[in-house]
Formats: C-alpha cells, structure tokens, sequence
C-alpha cells in the first residue's frame, strides 16, 4: 500500500474534502495547493500523477491529530526529582 492509498482511504473514511486537507496542513505550516494535492488523487497511470512523499504524508498526520484533538497544551515546568515544591505565602 503507497502513500497514495493511505491518503486516499483516509479522505473517505473521514469524509475530507481538498479545502479541508488543504487546512489540515496549513495546521502544522505545511502548504500545498489543490492542484497538487489532486495529483495525490489520480490514477497512477494519469500523466499528472504524483507520488505522495512521507513527508507530506507526516505533515498529514500530524496536522490531522490537532485537527481532530486540538492542540496540544502546554506542558508546566517540572522541579527537579528530589527537591520538593515550595509554595509562596502571601502577607495578608
């Protein structure tokens, strides 16, 4: 199975149209067109057929899980292990 296919089959089973893909990799900074991201979508046998590379695939991916979750919070700074939080008191 290419690249291709999975990026095929997954536009059908999450009902993805090309503005939606073409968002989902705005997500992650990664832009594309419509026009090549039909060549995806052709026949292999078409003149204009192009290759899905992995890292269009990846940027898929990626852009797809903060689409479909969110984005990611950000993480809270942890202390050191053995030192234990101290917590401010306030003078009231």
């Amino acid at each position: 199975m290419t690249n291709n296919d999975v990026l095929k089959k997954l536009r059908v089973a999450l009902k993805l149209r090309d503005d939606d893909i073409v968002k989902i990799l705005a997500l992650v900074d990664f832009r594309i067109s419509k026009s090549e991201l039909g060549a995806f979508f052709r026949r292999e046998d078409h003149p204009k057929y192009m290759e899905c590379g992995d890292q269009i695939l990846r940027n898929f991916l990626n852009g797809l899980v903060i689409h479909l979750r969110g984005p990611m919070p950000e993480k809270q700074k942890s202390t050191p292990k053995g030192e234990k939080r101290t917590q401010k008191k306030s003078d009231t």
